[in-house]
């Protein structure tokens, strides 16, 4: 790979990571609701679980869901429902997280990294980053700087979004601010599945 090209990965990798879609938002909600500190295994995760998924993509699973379109639909709809259920619970909450609170908990390392794969703009980015920037004449090699491309960048493109969201905490102290902030977040977060049903 070139430097032009890894140049323009980095690029794609940086807008992609940065611009809205729903781990930005539930990323930005969290920030409020949580603080930054309590949303860095959220930010990790979506770090670790997108690096995943596009070896996976790399590997193969790209192909797959082209070649059979029914399980291209079940993922869609699986990620569909979860990232709904997701929106209604960010919708839904009504109060800041305190230390030691046990009622809320942001979303751990796990969770977040399981997401990346019913996410379907991860899945998107995944499959345009391994269709654009790889290299067939070293497929192993260019699918890895595709990864490393997105560690470097991903992670700190994420954690703008957290950190606004504590920013906005002060702001949100009030119960009716925050209430309706976390509405336009579950809102915002159910209007990212729209790219996928058109």
């Amino acid at each position: 790979m070139s430097p032009e090209v890894f140049l323009a990965l980095l690029v794609f990798a940086f807008v992609t990571s940065v611009t809205p879609g729903p781990n930005n938002f539930m990323l930005l909600a969290s920030g409020v609701n949580f603080g930054f500190w309590r949303t860095v295994p959220h930010m990790f995760g979506i770090a670790a679980g997108f690096a995943t998924l596009l070896f996976g993509v790399g590997l193969g699973l790209g192909a797959l869901l082209k070649a059979y379109p029914a399980l291209d639909l079940a993922l869609k709809i699986a990620g569909g429902a979860y990232l709904l259920c997701l929106a209604w619970k960010i919708a839904m909450s009504r109060s800041m997280a305190a230390k030691g609170e046990a009622k809320a908990v942001p979303m751990t390392f796990l969770q977040a990294a399981a997401f990346q794969w019913v996410n379907p703009k991860a899945w998107v980015m995944a499959v345009t980053a391994m269709a654009v920037y790889t290299n067939p004449q070293a497929p192993f090699l260019s699918m890895l700087l595709v990864t490393v491309a997105f560690a470097v960048v991903n992670l700190p493109s994420v954690s703008v979004w957290a950190g606004f969201g504590m920013a906005l905490r002060g702001f949100l102290s009030d119960p009716v601010r925050l209430k309706w902030f976390n509405i336009a977040m579950g809102v915002l977060l159910a209007a990212t599945l729209w790219p996928m049903f058109r």
